[in-house]
């Protein structure tokens, strides 16, 4: 191939050993293309020292210190998020390969990955923009990663006990919930967690976030679909004096008393689309709608 060069940040899962061979389909693509890799470092470790691969990265990066046209996720949409808390709001374009199993955001598979980077350097491709949510605790950021591109999920810890969330939208009460928890989603992350405790199936770039109860004491709870213009403030009782803030599955532990502040972040996350996948049809793959299974 002679095509421009382009920059790529490589993040993966190293929790895939037996998956070596697809990995070094793709990074022998990336090396044909003449990409300009560089690699997360402990990425980077696990395929020189565990997986004994060839790396052509010009460099090793840590932390947030990376710059590229578009970041690759190899893994499956856990991986893909963890990529997304790397990007933040640098609008680096993230290209999911999925290593993994369904694959709703990390879909491309690495048998495409050729005509993948092709489609990149012919601008052949489509970016969409998926909402981000904030998380704050008493008014400041909570973690060193505040911002969910899935979910963020207030939790019970280790106790049988429910506890409960008075919750508020915009500074107007709404309920106490007396759960398990309570998710707040985003479009995107409504086929995830949000999903399997009953909530819809929201369509990306609706431009709303949707509040579904885990495991509520009151038959009449339901999920309820905001707009993501709003704050939602969330206030915590817990017989431990403690709950769990999980910010796309990173797990923060806040004492009772702290408010929960939780709104649009302000920047989107870029997800790289290959030219002519859809979404009904991709949805409706993935959920095996219509599919025939006996």
């Amino acid at each position: 191939m002679t095509q421009r060069k382009l920059k790529f940040a490589l993040f993966g899962n190293i929790y895939q050993a037996k998956k070596s061979a697809a990995i070094q389909k793709v990074l022998s693509c990336l090396s044909e293309c003449g990409a300009v890799l560089s690699v997360d470092k402990e990425y980077y470790d696990f395929l020189k020292d565990d997986q004994l691969l060839d790396v052509p990265a010009a460099r090793v990066f840590t932390a947030n210190d990376f710059e590229a046209d578009f970041a690759i996720s190899m893994g499956g949409d856990g991986t893909f998020l963890k990529t997304a808390s790397r990007v933040g709001g640098r609008n680096i374009p993230i290209l999911g390969v999925n290593m993994g199993r369904l694959g709703f955001l990390a879909d491309i598979a690495p048998g495409s990955i050729e005509a993948c980077l092709q489609a990149l350097h012919e601008d052949d491709y489509a970016v969409e923009s998926r909402a981000v949510i904030q998380v704050k605790a008493d008014g400041e950021p909570l973690s060193d990663s505040p911002c969910a591109l899935n979910d963020v999920a207030i939790l019970k810890r280790d106790t049988a006990s429910m506890i409960s969330i008075r919750t508020s939208i915009n500074g107007e009460y709404l309920t106490t919930y007396q759960a398990d928890g309570l998710i707040v989603s985003t479009p995107t992350g409504s086929t995830a967690y949000s999903l399997s405790n009953g909530g819809p199936i929201i369509v990306p770039g609706t431009g709303v976030l949707v509040m579904t109860a885990v495991a509520p004491h009151s038959l009449n709870i339901r999920p309820i679909v905001i707009p993501d213009t709003a704050e939602v403030t969330l206030d915590v009782e817990s017989r431990n004096h403690s709950f769990l803030v999980a910010i796309d599955g990173r797990s923060v532990k806040c004492g009772e008393g702290t408010r929960i502040t939780l709104r649009r972040a302000p920047y989107n996350i870029q997800v790289v689309k290959r030219s002519g996948k859809l979404y009904f049809s991709m949805l409706r793959e993935k959920m095996m709608w219509g599919a025939d299974v006996r």
